[in-house]
């Protein structure tokens, strides 16, 4: 089995997303701290690896329907670059060495990691049939990062994180879907939950989402307990970043048609990059040097 079929099933572009292992420590100006920065990065790496045994499980669910996709018929399994038992054996090595490297950390991020396994276990076979469900569990997935970067580094998860997190994952999720189904009424049909989506429900929720998340952001900026954690009234300016991602994000979803990959928009997009680096630059100026109890 060649490497090049290997690193395309475990999607190593999607382990952008297990970045978010990294929030708690960094809200809480910690990731200055090796041991933090340490055990961040070695459950980043667990995570991910668990996160790619869910990739090629979902691949073997999905192989039947990728095949009617313009893009997903060229995965390995879906076009048999890569056999069933291939990748059922990589499925079990990156499971078995995501979990002991988990073990290795804390029992919580061993809960964290195979709670994401087993959900994603249901998702990938039933429940991403089901419309809203597949992106509450989506949303589900984006906390129990979070929560494991909680673990794994001895931060508290505060009610923010995890509202903002929720949000954030509903509108990639929706945008995702919404790309899906702009492909599928262009008569590939591929993915059950569509039948719950139409057009209009979807451009509304994400409109809704998107609304909901940059309010809740802004109450946040002026928050009283958040301002006095920080040190700072200036959050509010960080604002501007959020406003502009979501609006750039919203573009591409509305507009161009791009995100049925949220994945692939990021990584190619230089305005989204460029608005993302500029909020990280502005909270790491506001947060560090300064001895905060968390997010």
């Amino acid at each position: 089995m060649p490497v090049r079929h290997i690193l395309r099933l475990i999607r190593l572009e999607h382990w952008v997303k297990n970045l978010f292992i990294f929030i708690p420590a960094f809200f809480a100006a910690r990731l200055d701290e090796w041991p933090v920065l340490k055990n961040a990065a070695l459950g980043f790496l667990s995570f991910s690896l668990i996160a790619s045994a869910v990739y090629v499980l979902n691949d073997l669910a999905d192989a039947p329907h990728d095949r009617n996709h313009p893009d997903k018929r060229n995965r390995p399994v879906a076009s048999g670059a890569v056999s069933k038992n291939q990748a059922l054996f990589v499925l079990g090595a990156l499971l078995g060495s995501g979990a002991a490297l988990a073990v290795f950390l804390s029992r919580e991020m061993l809960i964290f990691s195979l709670l994401y396994f087993v959900i994603n276990l249901f998702y990938s076979f039933s429940l991403k049939h089901i419309a809203l469900v597949d992106i509450s569990l989506i949303g589900l997935g984006f906390l129990l990062r979070v929560f494991a970067g909680g673990a794994v580094t001895g931060v508290n998860v505060s009610h923010w994180l995890i509202v903002m997190t929720f949000l954030l994952a509903l509108i990639l999720g929706l945008a995702k879907r919404r790309g899906e189904y702009v492909v599928a009424t262009g008569g590939h049909t591929f993915r059950k939950a569509l039948e719950g989506y139409n057009l209009p429900f979807l451009d509304v929720s994400i409109t809704v989402c998107s609304t909901v998340a940059i309010v809740a952001y802004l109450m946040y900026c002026f928050s009283p307990e958040v301002t006095t954690r920080i040190g700072s009234d200036k959050i509010f300016y960080t604002a501007f970043f959020v406003i502009l991602g979501i609006l750039r994000y919203l573009q591409l979803t509305l507009v161009f048609d791009r995100t049925e990959s949220p994945t692939r928009a990021l990584l190619h997009d230089g305005f989204l990059q460029i608005v993302l680096l500029g909020w990280i630059g502005a909270f790491a100026w506001l947060l560090y040097g300064r001895e905060l109890p968390g997010f």
